[in-house]
Formats: C-alpha cells, structure tokens, sequence
C-alpha cells in the first residue's frame, strides 16, 4: 500500500502542485507575448499553452517538460500569416502535426538529436534578433514590418520621431522600458528565497499596474469575452487549403523546426535532473497530437520550451502532472478573470519579448564552438545566423545543414562508425572505431544511454580517426550526465580526439 502511494500519479502532489504555479507564472505573458510576436491575437497563444499543458503534458515522452507558443517559431508564423492569412495557418498545423505524430511512429525521433548544434544555435540566434527588432517598434505601439531588414532600417525613425510632447507613444516607450528594467532589476537583484519568482510576470505586472493607475492611453491586449470564444473551429476553407503546395512546403518546415527544438530542449531537461530519462519518440508523437489540435482548435504551434522547462524542474516538479496543472491553470485563469488580461498594456509584452530574444543571441554559443571545435562550425552559426536575419528562417537552416555536410569530406573514405561493447567483471567497455560523425549519431545515442548505472564504463575512442562537432557536444553531454550521477568513467584516445571533450569540461 505504501509502496504504490510513492509510484501513483499524486505521490508529489505537494512538489508537483507548486512547480506548476511556477510555470504558469512564467507561462501567462509568454504566452501571449509570442502570439503578438507571431502576428496573431494573444488567445492564440494561451489556447497554445493550455493543450501544451493538459493534453500534451499527459502524452509526453519527456514528464518534466513543459509544451507551449515557441519564441522560435514566431518569425516563422509571422511570414506565413502575413503571406497566406490567418486562415490558413490552422490547416498548416494540422498537417504539421501529422508528419511529426508519423514521424514519432517511425521512431525518427533520435535523427534530430544529429543535427548539428551550430545549426540550431546560430537559427535560434537567427530568430531572437529578429524577434528584439520586430518587438523594438511594439515598444512604440507600432506594428512590426514584413521583413527583419525593414524592422533595422525602421528604427532609427522611431527613436528619432520621439518628442518631448508626450503622446501615446512616448507613453507606450515608458511602459516597455518600465517592464524590461524591472524584469531586468529583479532578476539581478532577487532574494535566493524567491528566486522562483519570475521577472517577466513582474514587469508585466508593474507596467499593467501603472498604465492603469494613470488612465494612460495606450494599446492593450484584446481577448476575447468567454473562454469559448477563445478556441475555434475549422471553417468551410479548411479543407481547401489542406490541397494547397503552399501550406505541405510550410508544414514540413514547422515540423522539422518545432521537433528539432522540442528534442533538443528534451535532452537539455535530461541534464538538470535525475529522474525518468526522455522517450524521444514517444515525445515527438505527443508533439504531434498537440500541434494537430493547436490546428483543429485555432492555437499557434507548439514545442518543448526550455525556459518554462528548467522553471519547471528548478521549482521541484517531480512527475507529469505539474505541466498538467500549469495548462488548468491557464484555461482557468482566461475563463474567470478575462478582464484582467485586457489591462495588459501591448507595450509591456513587447518588452517582455525583447529581452527573451535578446537572451536567444547567445554569442556564448558561437565563441564555445570556435574555442572547442574550431572555425568551421564557429561559420556555420555565423552564416546560419546571418541568412535568417537577412533571408528567412528556412533558407538560413538549409544552408546551414548543407554546409554541415563538409565535416564529412576528411572522412569520405571511411564514413562508418564500429562500436564494440562487452562487459568484464563490474565494467562495460564500450570501444569505437572509424569516424564518428552525425551520420551515425543515432546508433551511438542509443548505445550510450542504454548503458546501466550501475557499472563502471570503460570508453575507448583510440580507435577513431575523426569526430565532428555534434558528436563531440553529444559525447560530452553524455559523459556530463554520468558525473553527475556519480557514475565512473573512464575515457582513453590520441589527444586530438580528446581535445573538445577536455575543454567541453
């Protein structure tokens, strides 16, 4: 009886209970701040949140992270609105979510754990200085324009057209600047015992709590009046525009995008804590089933999300039901106190989102890759970095997964990887040979964490004639998560190959 009281789904209500108001603190205006920055109404957003929460978080392959509206797709929902309407993007999803729910079926799940982690920081990169100058004129209760290069050129004009006659947009800058400097402020200045608190829901709070103290006239969100009108169901369009090439091409990039950063955010939630390790097909699958219904029910599409994720394991969360919990909460909080949200000024979500995108360009990335790993991959965050800001978000990605390609031209004469493993006495020896590279990634994921804790591993890289990048960062994460658990490892191999490892730690 005792025993299955531990195992059963309430058996860290207390722990779980907590972490999820936590989340959903986190969650609220992020939520509806991607939204604006995506082109849509806020509910879009919230609708988001609450199946990340409740449907996806039930499903998930990964307990202890939290689904949600992605700043990482935001640019991309923002183009697709703009070019095929909002109609449009409900059958984009659908059919986006589909490929991913296959994808999970097929077991894919570890092919985009090989991606080359250049690519996905310099895209991310990418998308957060798009992000800080598109949300740079929500600041000024302006609308972003088309283009990341129309949003640069545009800003000189906004500050230089301030005046001291204050107006609406004047006062529509002091309420941004206001929620950015106490976001700011109390996440330098926070007390240890209430560093859970977060400081975007603060400033959003400061910045509501002054606009409508002063009777200030400035944009505020608009929501809809009943909890029913927030979700919404398919039109007679609908099927139309599932036939359309259009709507297939921008699926499968939302797929890929949304399952890339949903699996990568996954292992990186596999480093903060020691409990179940994730399921990556499993957790593609429930993706699946949630962005089909952000498509079905008017949401905007969906991921793992890292920020709401370690907010989520920092305050305690034990099992699934937290995430759980923090989407009921949403879905509550927009059917009792709609009215609240309606006082939140535009100014103050888009401050909120130009520090989030401003954290997104992590020049601490690109400097890790050319001290560990050299120039090569240092140039693929770069270009990838650049042709997102100045092309598109898919453009930029293919080009940085084609110029991943050259890490293989020192190897082409031997491109597969041997692995050997067998046990003696207490310790596994795990010896691999060839050229490790992402191409074979997924074979050697698998090994590695099929490995018991509780034996000593042996692993010999002596046998190897190269490594890239990604298999580089992936065996040093690997090797990471041992130490941490305690678990002994010994690694042996010729200095070069060494080398990014002993720097990696």
């Amino acid at each position: 009886m005792t025993t299955a009281a531990r195992t059963g789904p309430f058996a860290h209500f207390a722990s779980d209970f907590t972490a999820s108001i936590v989340v959903f603190l986190v969650a609220m205006p992020l939520c509806m701040g991607i939204a604006v920055a995506s082109g849509v109404p806020p509910e879009m957003g919230l609708v988001t949140g609450i199946i990340g929460g409740i449907i996806v978080g039930f499903f998930a392959g990964s307990p202890l992270q939290v689904s949600g509206p992605a700043a990482g797709l935001a640019v991309i929902v923002f183009e697709f609105v703009r070019e095929h309407g909002i109609a449009a993007l409900g059958p984009m999803l659908v059919v986006a979510g589909v490929i991913q729910l296959v994808a999970g079926m097929l077991r894919m799940g570890g092919l985009f754990r090989s991606i080359s982690p250049a690519v996905v920081h310099g895209m991310l990169a990418g998308i957060g200085a798009l992000i800080v100058v598109g949300q740079f004129h929500t600041l000024f209760d302006a609308k972003p324009m088309s283009s990341g290069l129309e949003n640069l050129a545009a800003m000189p004009g906004r500050v230089l057209g301030l005046s001291l006659d204050v107006q609406a947009t004047e006062l529509a800058l002091a309420i941004g600047l206001l929620t950015i400097v106490v976001m700011l402020g109390w996440e330098k200045l926070r007390p240890a015992s209430l560093k859970l608190v977060p400081g975007a829901l603060l400033g959003v709070m400061a910045a509501t709590l002054v606009a409508f103290g002063l009777g200030l006239d400035v944009a505020r969100v608009t929501v809809p009046e009943s909890i029913g009108a927030a979700f919404s169901v398919p039109g007679d369009s609908f099927l139309g525009f599932l036939a359309s090439p259009a709507i297939l091409i921008a699926a499968i990039a939302v797929a890929f995008i949304a399952s890339a950063e949903t699996l990568l955010s996954a292992a990186a939630v596999d480093r903060m804590h020691d409990g179940v390790r994730t399921d990556y097909n499993k957790e593609l699958r429930a993706q699946g089933i949630g962005n089909f219904l952000c498509g079905v029910l008017g949401g905007l599409p969906m991921t793992g999300v890292i920020v709401r994720s370690s907010a989520n394991v920092q305050a305690g969360a034990q099992t699934r039901l937290s995430t759980i919990l923090h989407g009921a909460w949403i879905l509550g909080f927009v059917a009792l106190l709609p009215w609240l949200l309606r006082e939140i000024p535009m100014a103050a979500l888009g401050g909120v989102l130009v520090v989030t995108g401003w954290r997104l360009v992590s020049l601490d990335h690109v400097k890790h890759l050319l001290q560990v790993h050299g120039r090569l991959p240092a140039m693929i965050w770069a270009v990838t970095f650049v042709l997102v800001v100045a092309t598109d978000l898919l453009t930029g990605v293919l080009v940085g997964l084609a110029l991943s390609l050259i890490e293989l031209l020192p190897f082409y004469r031997n491109l597969k990887l041997k692995v050997e493993q067998k046990d003696h006495e207490d310790v596994t020896h795990v010896d691999l040979g060839g050229a490790a590279t992402f191409l074979s990634l997924t074979r050697l994921n698998s090994v590695l964490e099929a490995l018991p804790d509780n034996r000593s591993v042996k692993l010999g890289l002596d046998g190897l004639h190269g490594m890239d990048h990604t298999t580089a960062q992936t065996l040093s994460e690997w090797l990471g998560r041992r130490k941490k658990r305690g678990v002994p490892v010994e690694v042996t191999g010729s200095s070069e190959i060494m080398r990014p490892l002993a720097l990696a730690h």
